[in-house]
């Protein structure tokens, strides 16, 4: 019985409040005795009332109301007045209003969705509010958003429009989401999209990323079979992915076939095609092409390719005359090309050239990048000129460039090579301290040092060293050390530091246990191999094809010795049935 009356009540006020609206009564609103039971849910209402005989009215209202003082929209009061706008196909307004609301309410919450969507069952008008506010959370990087609003769509049967549907797509290739994309583009093929072009192209894209031929190949024909005719964009993608995947011969059958069907390639075509040469060292075909070029202009891009393809072929001469030749046709080389020349002299060791490109940058006005420093440093660092890196390292601090994991770990490399174990050390623990993790080879280095000096102490010593100065040493340390020492043969001192990790609480992983247990067993301690291999079954820890192909790697030459091995972890069931499989197949392979 009270709900009733409280029922009415609110009724009556509706009716009032649109009443003093309609008549441009506004300021009775205000009075304390009408005001004060005024509420959000009476002024949604009320609006939707109002809109009914005169939508500006409604509009001028909620503006007038906005300006109120202590009153302010609630959200509900907002999503009808979009609802309203969208309804009167006021699309920009009711968009812009939209992206102001969400920015500040957290309108991808289902609780939240299911709230606003079921005041109003105009489905037509709630399949455009969701799709826009897709397309918002999509653009706004925020793509988890963006699947909770389609799927609530999904749920509610509304109907995602072909522009949000591409907008989610391609924010997920982005952001590598490759398996959701997937997923949900067969939910929305269930929910009735009809792909078109443009989101056969996401599509297409996605394949190029993810390196997927197979799939691309199955949406083209899709696409002749649903009459979806490919454009420039869709074969440009596809030649990309067929040259990265150095299928040259089937790039060029998709040029053909573009040209057949009366479209005509573009720059983006040649410098693919043209990039797929230069990667296979197939310079005399990448130079043909670059003379056909035809109805296209070639750009920085195909002299930076050409470029640099000859300075993989050992042609800096052509690289050279290449790149005076694009000077004179006023297209100016930027840091990526002056990269691909420098790396090559610094890889056959010509500083002396490479500082004089490196003036000559300067000159330009070409700022030097990352790969730039790097390429520069791990010259030095290979002819055992430690104080020039250490010299562009601090250049790269002073110009806001920040040193990465390749810049520290060239460093460490080349203070190995020239047996200043103490420098290389420093610039580990640098390393770290700027949060970088040091790899397998970053330890290794220092390992070889050691071995070479026979101080296996000095090895064991670095894991208090590491503490000592305040820093984690977790089982990627460890991992490395224990790695490390069996290839080189030193086990006893490899058993230390397992026991040693095992003190420490760090408990070994899969990589651990097989390394120790294949040194113990490449050296005749079978019952300590036996031992490893049965406490990796009780700990459930199984060889993965990653560690499989990681041991054909590091013990290429020990062939028939890792087959025994292998053979006794499949007798003790630490290989799956699919990773056995997989080795099988990569047997056939090989």
């Amino acid at each position: 019985m009270a709900n009733l009356f409280c029922a009415n009540v609110e009724s009556e006020m509706v009716k009032a409040v649109a009443a003093a609206v309609l008549k441009g009564n506004w300021d009775n609103l205000l009075k304390p005795k009408i005001g004060s039971f005024v509420t959000s849910t009476i002024i949604s209402q009320a609006l939707l009332d109002i809109s009914q005989y005169c939508f500006s009215r409604s509009w001028s209202f909620f503006k007038w109301a906005e300006s109120v003082p202590n009153y302010k929209h609630s959200l509900q009061s907002s999503w009808t007045m979009i609802y309203i706008l969208t309804k009167q196909k006021h699309f920009k307004t009711a968009q812009d209003m939209l992206q102001k609301v969400a920015r500040k309410d957290f309108l991808s919450s289902p609780t939240v969705l299911n709230a606003l969507v079921s005041s109003n069952q105009d489905k037509d008008v709630n399949s455009h509010l969701l799709s826009w506010l897709v397309i918002f959370y999509a653009n706004s990087k925020l793509p988890h958003d963006a699947i909770q609003v389609f799927e609530h769509m999904r749920v509610c049967k509304l109907m995602l429009h072909t522009h949000a549907c591409t907008t989610l797509l391609n924010s997920l290739v982005k952001d590598g989401l490759t398996d959701t994309l997937w997923k949900t583009y067969k939910k929305m093929q269930k929910m009735g999209v009809v792909p078109n072009i443009y989101i056969y192209n996401v599509l297409m894209h996605a394949c190029c990323k993810s390196g997927d031929v197979e799939r691309a190949e199955d949406l083209l024909r899709e696409m002749e079979f649903k009459a979806t005719l490919p454009d420039l964009y869709t074969y440009n993608t596809l030649i990309s992915l067929y040259c990265r995947k150095g299928m040259h011969y089937e790039a060029l059958c998709v040029q053909d076939r573009m040209e057949r069907a009366g479209v005509c390639p573009d720059i983006v075509t040649y410098n693919s095609l043209i990039y797929s040469y230069c990667r296979e060292g197939r310079m005399r075909e990448a130079m043909r092409l670059f003379k056909e070029i035809k109805d296209a202009t070639a750009n920085l891009v195909t002299y930076t390719t050409l470029i640099d393809g000859y300075c993989r072929a050992n042609s800096v001469t052509e690289a050279l005359r290449l790149r005076d030749a694009m000077e004179a046709k006023g297209l100016y080389p930027g840091v990526v090309t002056y990269n691909s020349i420098l790396r090559k002299l610094c890889e056959e060791g010509q500083m002396k050239d490479a500082n004089i490109l490196l003036n000559e940058m300067n000159e330009k006005k070409v700022v030097p990048d990352n790969v730039t420093c790097n390429t520069l440093i791990n010259g030095y660092c290979k002819i055992g000129d430690m104080r020039s890196a250490l010299k562009v390292k601090n250049k790269m601090l002073e110009a806001g460039l920040k040193p990465d994991r390749f810049t520290y770990n060239a460093m460490i490399n080349g203070f190995c090579k020239a047996k200043d174990i103490d420098g290389a050390k420093e610039i580990l623990f640098n390393m770290v301290s700027v949060g970088l993790s040091p790899s397998y080879y970053s330890y290794s280095w220092l390992v070889d040092v050691y071995c070479h000096q026979n101080n296996d102490i000095a090895v064991l010593s670095l894991i208090d060293e590491f503490i000592r100065r305040g820093y984690l040493v977790d089982i990627s340390f460890y991992r490395a050390i224990v790695r490390r020492l069996c290839k080189r043969g030193r086990i006893d001192s490899a058993e230390k530091v397992f026991h040693i990790m095992q003190i420490k609480g760090v408990l070994g992983d899969s990589l651990v246990y097989a390394t120790l247990a294949y040194a113990y067993f490449k050296v005749g301690k079978l019952d300590a191999a036996s031992y490893l291999l049965d406490e990796m079954y009780r700990r459930r820890l199984m060889i993965t094809l990653k560690i499989y192909k990681s041991f054909n790697a590091s013990y290429s030459d020990e062939n028939s010795l890792l087959d025994m091995f292998w053979s006794n972890a499949v007798q003790r069931g630490l290989i799956s049935r699919t990773v056995y499989n997989d080795i099988q197949q990569l047997n056939i392979q090989s």
